[in-house]
């Protein structure tokens, strides 16, 4: 019998990194929450190696394929329902016994059964940055209509949430609000020349000195477009504009982000780089639990390194902002091409240095429209990936994104 008392969580990517976090999180606090559903990609063993610890009513699996294997996989006993595709994720995210919604499904495939979250009113938990790139009009106007409360998830977005006044609905405010300052570690590259990034493989790029993450978002702040869809995703979750988001290097990750005032303040947020920090704020808002984490130890860390964002080795981080200023859809088309492009690179098909070419010659090839509907913003995605795969097979000139070698 599931106890009242409880949340009932529905992780939406329980596999990967953010999703192991936040179970791990649940499993600290029994009494405060309960895994409703669990989903993931492929990985069966993994997710029915899940469902046995954690019982939950649905598993969800991207495929047929593998829906099928974790039925074989899992005991009759358990009682755990298997679903699969988008259907199965929007059915979960959902659900009325549901209430609250991790969305940490990793790229576009996220979108749908985030957006689904939001119109169904529920505590959105946002890990899924994407979501926010594509269709933050449409996700942010969910939002507001449902009433769904937003949680930002990104330690960067959730240290800003922490600095910004909220209402009792988790509304943050702008009140005497100058700008926010998103930070970036800069990745394993930050020292690195254009260069040598040309020679990058993607060993090299997923090694990240702070964070433990997914191969893609890994290659995401080694490019720093990471750091360019969390600056699309700040205009949209603070209704800011462009001009008042400033990216800002700081290599020890220890300051996750700051919030500048009219009167000179600046506040910060600060912790050991855990995901399971903003995870527990997130699930508890707008109360504190324990999540696992150590104490920052200052003295330990001794100093605090910050540094302008190099553009012209980094250009990633300008195309985000460019496509924030085209508007439309060409966010969407930006991030289509960036995941075209990161899985190529991870295949060995395409350099490291090529990824924001083919980003760039995307955003030339593609028409930007008005994202009116989900179906908008689906086809505008389709339309650069098809394109961004052309432009991998033809083999795009290292340099063409503006980088000098």
């Amino acid at each position: 019998m599931a106890n009242p008392a409880q949340q009932a969580v529905s992780v939406l990517g329980s596999t990967g990194s953010i999703g192991l976090s936040t179970l791990d999180v649940i499993a600290r606090h029994p009494d405060r929450y309960r895994v409703f559903a669990l989903a993931a990609n492929t990985s069966v063993a993994a997710m029915a190696a899940q469902c046995r610890t954690h019982r939950p009513e649905f598993a969800v699996m991207a495929c047929a394929d593998a829906a099928q294997a974790l039925r074989d996989a899992l005991p009759g006993e358990l009682g755990t329902q298997v679903l699969q595709g988008e259907e199965g994720l929007c059915r979960v995210a959902t659900d009325p016994a549901v209430d609250a919604v991790m969305a940490a499904v990793v790229g576009a495939a996220g979108l749908p059964s985030t957006l689904a979250a939001a119109r169904a009113g529920k505590r959105l938990l946002l890990a899924n940055k994407e979501s926010l790139v594509m269709a933050g009009h449409l996700l942010m106007e969910a939002v507001h209509e449902s009433g769904a409360l937003l949680l930002p998830i990104d330690s960067e977005h959730n240290a800003i949430f922490q600095c910004l006044p909220v209402d009792r609905a988790g509304r943050p405010g702008r009140a005497g609000v100058d700008k926010v300052l998103l930070t970036a570690s800069g990745g394993p590259f930050r020292t690195w020349s254009v260069a040598q990034m040309a020679a990058a493989t993607p060993e090299q790029a997923c090694a990240h000195p702070n964070w433990d993450m997914g191969r893609k978002i890994s290659v995401d702040s080694a490019t720093l477009m990471n750091k360019g869809l969390e600056f699309i995703e700040a205009c949209w979750l603070f209704d800011l504009a462009p001009e008042r988001v400033d990216v800002v290097v700081h290599p020890q990750s220890i300051v996750h982000s700051m919030v500048q005032y009219r009167d000179g303040s600046v506040l910060a947020q600060l912790g050991n780089p855990d995901m399971r920090t903003p995870i527990a704020y997130g699930l508890s808002w707008p109360e504190r639990v324990d999540a696992g984490v150590s104490p920052l130890d200052l003295v330990a860390a001794s100093r605090l390194d910050f540094e302008a964002p190099d553009e012209g080795r980094f250009p990633c981080l300008r195309l985000a902002r460019e496509a924030v200023s085209a508007g439309g859809t060409a966010m969407a088309i930006c991030n289509a091409a960036n995941e075209v492009a990161v899985a190529a690179f991870l295949d060995n098909r395409i350099g490291f240095n090529d990824i924001p070419a083919v980003i760039e010659r995307t955003l030339e090839r593609c028409p930007v429209v008005e994202p009116r509907s989900l179906a908008v913003v689906e086809t505008a995605d389709a339309e650069a990936r098809h394109a961004a795969e052309v432009f991998v097979a033809d083999g795009p000139t290292r340099g063409s994104a503006g980088v000098e070698i």
